[in-house]
């Protein structure tokens, strides 16, 4: 029986496995985590508004009845395309007839990783769990604090990259301090936090049109956000951020850093020995497969696909419609059949900014606030997996919407970043 290796199970990988359900297939399925993850809704656990499990299932529950799968929990360390193998990370082998890689993408830092200790990013649980404890315990340490620079470092939170997820991560850290931990302090006004959000390019949201860019621009400033456009970083370090502008070069004091400026594809797309552009993607043929090996087809964040001359964006209906493409022709060849170039069906663009804030664009329709917000929680919860899920979402935002309340403001595990001593006599 033809054995197929699906390697991820984010959207893409998701997508290609269960396009395959019915097929006359065997499927092994690897991935270094136990679950799917939600990514677009990774900022909200991140910033307390939700919980894990709301965003997150297990890879096994959800294709527990694809009974032609086999799900492994492992890390692929190498492909090794001559001899149809995928090398795991404890050194054994598992061949493969056709092989789907959907490994997706890590931060990139520019070539300087040493800032990732002190500026994490946003890619996984573990990313949005430190990303929690770090902003809610920088409020922590500005209670304590009693010299006020320091005090004022703690509570300056600088976010790095104003693309979707950094306009996010701005948008709602104003509002958690703005609101949601209003009153709650004794010695500071959590009011007085300053979120600055930093961008290299002219405006936020690049992507989107010059219009919608500024209507976001707006609500990020209503919300209270300094946004600091063409401004390029060039120092990050535990005491916070360097960057040149047009009026040369600042540093902005912080004890918490977000970075959301960049990302490259997994390092998986080396061992396939393949041709790759500026950002590590692997150049894939039209019908997703790779040069010289049919056999093999990438998809996702790490394919830099193209599609009617276009380059395709690396987001999440693009993976899924990649990985049903990978899937189908996956199956044409099985059968002897030609294969057919993946098009990607764009249906549009969104990015929330905060409560009651956003931008759309389906098409040639552009709108913002209050109707594309509306918009944006309508989208994300249909897309959710499963019922639980989406009751879980809905009603933590219904009840974080009436009371700006967020009732995942737990925090575990220890901070390396070194909080005031308490003064005694106070």
């Amino acid at each position: 029986m033809t054995h197929i290796i699906i390697l991820g199970c984010g959207f893409g990988g998701l997508s290609a496995a269960r396009e395959l359900a019915s097929a006359d297939v065997r499927i092994t399925l690897i991935d270094r985590s136990n679950h799917h993850l939600f990514q677009p809704l990774l900022y909200q656990v991140a910033t307390a508004g939700l919980s894990a499990p709301a965003i997150a299932a297990p890879i096994r529950h959800i294709l527990a009845r694809q009974h032609n799968l086999t799900t492994l929990m492992a890390e692929v360390t190498a492909v090794e395309p001559a001899r149809r193998v995928v090398v795991l990370d404890d050194g054994s082998e598992l061949a493969f007839d056709y092989l789907i890689v959907a490994t997706g993408s890590r931060h990139s830092y520019f070539g300087h990783d040493e800032w990732a200790n002190v500026a994490p990013g946003l890619k996984t649980l573990e990313d949005a769990f430190e990303l929690r404890r770090r902003s809610l315990l920088a409020f922590e340490y500005a209670e304590r604090e009693t010299d006020e620079s320091r005090r004022a470092a703690w509570l300056t939170f600088a976010v790095i990259g104003a693309g979707a997820t950094g306009v996010e991560m701005a948008g709602t850290l104003a509002e958690i301090a703005r609101h949601t931990l209003h009153g709650e302090f004794r010695r500071i006004d959590s009011r007085h936090a300053r979120v600055v959000l930093i961008e290299g390019s002219d405006r936020v949201l690049p992507p989107f049109p010059a219009d919608l860019s500024e209507q976001a621009r707006r609500q990020l400033v209503k919300l209270g956000v300094e946004v600091r456009t063409g401004c390029r970083v060039t120092g990050i370090d535990a005491d916070g951020v360097t960057f040149s502008s047009a009026g040369g070069e600042e540093t902005l004091a912080s004890k918490t850093v977000v970075w959301a400026a960049g990302v490259e594809a997994s390092p998986l797309g080396k061992s396939l020995g393949v041709p790759l552009d500026r950002a590590g993607r692997v150049v894939v043929a039209p019908d997703l497969s790779i040069p010289e090996h049919a056999e093999i087809f990438v998809i996702g964040d790490l394919a830099a696909a193209v599609s009617d001359g276009k380059p395709v964006p690396g987001v999440s209906p693009a993976a899924k419609q990649m990985g049903r493409t990978a899937a189908r022709n996956i199956l044409h060849r099985v059968r002897g059949e030609a294969t057919v170039p993946f098009k990607y069906a764009d249906y549009g663009s969104l990015a929330t900014i905060g409560r009651k804030s956003a931008v759309a664009m389906l098409g040639r329709i552009k709108f913002s606030g209050y109707p594309a917000w509306l918009f944006w929680l309508f989208v994300h919860i249909y897309f959710l997996i499963g019922f639980r899920s989406r009751l879980m979402v809905m009603t933590d935002w219904a009840w974080s919407y009436f009371t700006f309340a967020r009732n995942a403001r737990i925090v575990v595990g220890p901070d390396d970043r070194t909080g005031p001593k308490t003064d005694p006599k106070q």
